[in-house]
């Protein structure tokens, strides 16, 4: 990108499956009438016909050109709006076919029994922590930071290990994990 002599280079890190990414807001936000956004590939650039065309449109509106350099698709002419609506639909058409396959597999996989989905993570301090918080030495708040847990993650846990009644002594707080 640099060879071509522009004053402002925008790497997005992100998936390009929603318009919320920050380095897309920032570019968003910098370009000015005259300017020319140059893009690598408009499957990066978006994922969906919508928000492709959504983007383009705001850039027009703010007197700004687009460019795609895989696509070899230029704005600035009336066939290259055509073309960046067809590339743009078979790029959306795409990325559903990619991820249509993706669920069959992980359908296959799980008949088969080889998907088991994500490991649970489980903090080495965990069952020190939960035993603090049952005898009331410490908040859920605070075995939630030390856990390094959400809310929701921290109450699960405590429903999965049936912690959620008082135990009798000591020998039923290791019993239960």
């Amino acid at each position: 990108m640099e060879q071509l002599g522009v004053d402002e280079v925008y790497i997005g890190r992100m998936s390009g499956k929603n318009t919320n990414r920050p380095e897309l807001q920032k570019m968003m936000e910098y370009v000015r009438r005259g300017d020319t956004v140059i893009v690598e590939s408009i499957s990066r650039f978006a994922r969906n016909t919508r928000d492709l065309l959504e983007l383009v449109e705001k850039l027009s509106a703010k007197g700004v050109e687009f460019v795609s350099k895989k696509e070899a698709i230029d704005t600035t002419i009336p066939t290259g709006k055509f073309m960046l609506t067809v590339f743009g639909a078979v790029a959306e058409l795409e990325r559903e076919y990619i991820l249509q396959r993706q669920r069959e597999g992980i359908a296959i996989a799980k008949a088969n029994g080889v998907y088991k989905g994500r490991k649970p993570i489980q903090p080495p301090e965990f069952e020190k922590v939960m035993v603090k918080w049952r005898r009331g030495e410490i908040t859920a708040a605070e075995a939630m930071w030390q856990m390094g847990v959400s809310k929701s993650t921290f109450y699960r846990r405590v429903k999965m290990a049936n912690l959620d009644t008082p135990p009798k002594n000591d020998e039923n707080i290791r019993k239960s994990f």
